[in-house]
This record gives C-alpha cells, structure tokens and sequence, in this order.
C-alpha cells in the first residue's frame, strides 16, 4: 500500500519544546526569586518535566481534567499544596510567558517540509490540545502546512493508544498503511504507531536512548527522512523526492 501522507508530532519533534522549556523556566524561576531553589537550570527542569509527566498520566488516564493537571503540577513544584486555582493559574500563566518567549523550530523542520511538500500529504497528531498547540503552530509559520490538527484533549485518547493514531488516520481519510508517523519518542509515537498499523518513524537527535522499539525507522535528524522514505520500498512516493 503506498505512502500518501505523513502525520507529525510537535513538540520536541517540530518544535524545539525543551529548549524552550529549560529557558523559559529558568527565566520564570529568576522572576519568582527562585533561582537558586532548585539548583541548575537543567536540574529544576527536570524536575519540572517529571511533575508534567506524571500529572499528564494522570490525566490522559481520565483523572481530572486540563487545567487541573496544569495546577496541580504548579502545586506539587512549589511544595504549595494549598495554593488557589487561582493562584496556581497566575503562576503558570507567567511561566507560559516566558515559555513562549523562547519558542524555536529545530532548523531541519522546514527544508524537511519543503522537500516533501509535493509528494505527501501532511497532518498533525499531538498529546496535548488545539488550543495548545493551534497557536503554537501559528506563531512558528507551519500551521498552513498540515491539513488537520488532531490532539489527545479532544479526541479523548492519548497516544500511544491506537485509537489516537487511527482517528488522525480517518481525519485525513487515509488508511493506516497509507501514514507514517514521525515523533521523537520511542513508545509513545514509534510503537504506538507501529502497533496501529502506521509505518512509525523515531525522532532520535541525541542516539542515547538505547535500542528502541523493533519495526521501526530511526534518524538522528529529519534531513534523513526523505533518504528513508526514498530507500523503503513500502514508500509509494519515492520520485517526488528524488
């Protein structure tokens, strides 16, 4: 079945989401008179980034919903388990200033877009929401380059659910075998779409994440796409980027 279209992931994929990330929070902290508090700025992030992921688990799991995730990890950094929702909203509304201050696509995203432009279709699967992510593609000029915008908010599945992938699928009217997904994580987007029935492409910019799962491609930067999909004979579009 041949290749029509490539479905992508945004963050730390398309957009360079812990750079921004690492930046905006120091910044934010700095602000807060909390520079010092969590150590190095990598530290606090990663601090910061294990919060995100366990209270989005929580989340995409059923519990509570988008906006208390978002409080509750405010709560669990600060050690503030009896801040406000309003509070909490402030705090995490300046963060997002600084956050959004920072925001860069990785500088292979574009070429890669342009390259494949005339032979694929193109879409967007995201583990967050279209009111995250809708503006975020917007700001960074890409927005007009996907056909549709799917994510796990609305949807009311997650990836590395099947159904996630399957539903960004149908959005497009494609068939499984006819997408393949590109995202930077091993389990959530390669082998969530690999077991979907989607050919999954894995992201892998820093080669230290082990091995990763079987039955799926892997490249060190998105320059390599194109040579993928030309080299794969499972790829239907080969000529429109030769």
């Amino acid at each position: 079945m041949a290749i029509r279209a490539v479905l992508w992931d945004i963050d730390d994929t398309l957009f360079d989401y812990t750079g921004a990330d690492r930046a905006g929070l120091a910044a934010h902290l700095a602000d807060e008179g909390l520079a010092e508090r969590y150590g190095t700025a990598s530290e606090a992030l990663a601090l910061w980034r294990r919060i995100t992921d366990r209270h989005w688990e929580r989340f995409a799991a059923g519990e509570g919903t988008f906006q208390g995730q978002r409080r509750d990890r405010v709560r669990e950094f600060l050690g503030a388990p009896a801040l406000s929702d309003a509070q909490a909203d402030d705090w995490f509304g300046r963060y997002v200033e600084h956050y959004q201050a920072a925001w860069e696509l990785f500088p292979d995203v574009v070429p890669v877009l342009d390259a494949l432009a005339g032979g694929y279709r193109h879409g967007v699967l995201s583990n967050s929401s279209v009111a995250n992510q809708d503006p975020k593609l917007r700001h960074l000029g890409l927005r007009d380059r996907f056909e549709v915008l799917v994510c796990a908010v609305e949807l009311g599945v997650s990836k590395p659910e099947a159904g996630a992938f399957l539903a960004a699928c149908a959005e497009m009217g494609l068939e499984p075998g006819e997408v393949v997904y590109v995202g930077d994580q091993p389990e959530i987007d390669a082998r969530g779409a690999r077991d979907a029935g989607l050919t999954a492409v894995w992201l892998d910019r820093d080669g230290e994440r082990g091995p990763g799962p079987d039955g799926v491609h892997r490249i060190a930067g998105l320059d390599r796409l194109p040579q993928v999909l030309a080299g794969d004979t499972r790829f239907g579009a080969r000529s429109a980027i030769r």
